[in-house]
């Protein structure tokens, strides 16, 4: 079985969008599930994560209207206002969709390198263990060092690391990013995500090999039991097909045993969402 635990739908809106850019022209329109079923039918993925891609509640609902209706959707990563002062009164209201696993906050784009740190921050992610909902951290490697001080403070909190933190592929440049990974990855209450990692590349000459001193450093940090693979599918296809993705990830862990290849497919992306309810 396989689960691809992080990937995007979307109807693109040049202003919603703009992060797109005019170099992001292939990303530049609507993506489905009608365009992924096949996909995960030819690479044989059992089911998926939708994350969130806008900031919006009306974005949570979009997915959750999309989960509703296709089956292969096993969970959705939300957004919601951490930072409201009636945060518990949404995460109540949120919580009666089943399908509805956690939520994420773009915080690579937030100005401010403390965000996640201040108070009304730290508020919301208090009110997430209350209602089982995990919690996805997207950042760069200068966030890292602040990201293991959020963690350490809620060691009952389920928290995931996208993107590996995001690596510089492209300029192979990971000392920075190497110490803040193993550090973040000293509490067991934190997964990682081997995902997104071609866009961090150069889009148009990666190969295989640039990936894996990264995966070494990850898998030696967290161990196989907080690994999950994920696409970043629309997002990978700026510098990637679906099946190049995926073959990535086969490349490196094939030399792993069947049972730990099964809990990077897919058990611990469903123990970590609790896909199964």
């Amino acid at each position: 079985m396989k689960i691809d635990s992080h990937q995007h739908f979307w109807k693109y809106n040049p202003v919603k969008d703009a992060w797109i850019t005019e170099e992001m022209k292939v990303i530049q329109k609507d993506f489905l599930p009608t365009d992924l079923k096949p996909l995960l039918i030819e690479n044989q993925v059992d089911g998926c994560v939708a994350v969130q891609a806008d900031q919006s509640e009306k974005e949570t609902r979009f997915l959750l209207e999309l989960a509703k209706d296709n089956d292969f959707i096993k969970g959705i990563v939300g957004w919601v206002d951490l930072c409201a002062e009636n945060i518990d009164e949404r995460l109540e209201y949120f919580y009666k969709y089943k399908k509805l696993k956690g939520f994420r906050h773009i915080i690579q784009a937030e100005a401010d390198l403390d965000f996640m740190l201040s108070e009304r921050f730290l508020n919301g992610i208090s009110k997430l263990e209350k209602y089982k909902f995990t919690y996805d951290i997207l950042i760069f490697p200068k966030h890292l060092e602040n990201a293991a001080k959020l963690v350490e403070r809620f060691p009952n909190q389920n928290f995931v690391v996208d993107h590996l933190a995001k690596p510089d592929f492209k300029n192979k440049e990971f000392s920075e990013w190497e110490k803040g990974i193993k550090a973040i990855a000293k509490y067991p209450n934190v997964m990682c995500k081997v995902s997104g990692l071609v866009t961090e590349a150069d889009w148009n000459n990666w190969t295989a090999t640039d990936f894996m001193y990264c995966l070494d450093v990850v898998t030696e940090a967290f161990g196989i039991d907080r690994l999950m693979f994920g696409s970043d599918w629309p997002v990978s296809l700026l510098a990637a097909s679906y099946a190049d993705s995926c073959d990535i990830a086969e490349q490196y862990f094939s030399k792993f045993s069947k049972g730990d290849q099964d809990k990077f497919w897919s058990k611990n992306a469903i123990n970590f969402y609790q896909l199964h309810e």
